[in-house]
């Protein structure tokens, strides 16, 4: 298991991010990863910007490269 630390203020957008997705959840209960916790969230973006290379050709791996490219990455 790895670790990366992050802020005191991310960790703080990112319990209130989780909380809104959990509170929608329940309008639309179709998702991919089920409750999320900031550790399941994080783990999700992870595995979508490896997909830049497993499966570049997938939505997730090309919408990664996306945002990865308007960060000024060369995806």
């Amino acid at each position: 298991m790895k670790r990366i630390e992050i802020d005191d203020q991310n960790t703080a957008d990112l319990v209130e991010l989780v909380k809104r997705l959990n509170a929608n959840a329940g309008t639309d209960p179709f998702n991919s990863h089920g409750p999320l916790t900031v550790k399941k969230l994080a783990a999700t973006l992870l595995e979508d910007a490896g997909m830049v290379i497993s499966r570049p050709g997938s939505w997730e791996g090309a919408n990664m490269a996306d945002v990865l490219r308007g960060h000024g990455y060369k995806a």
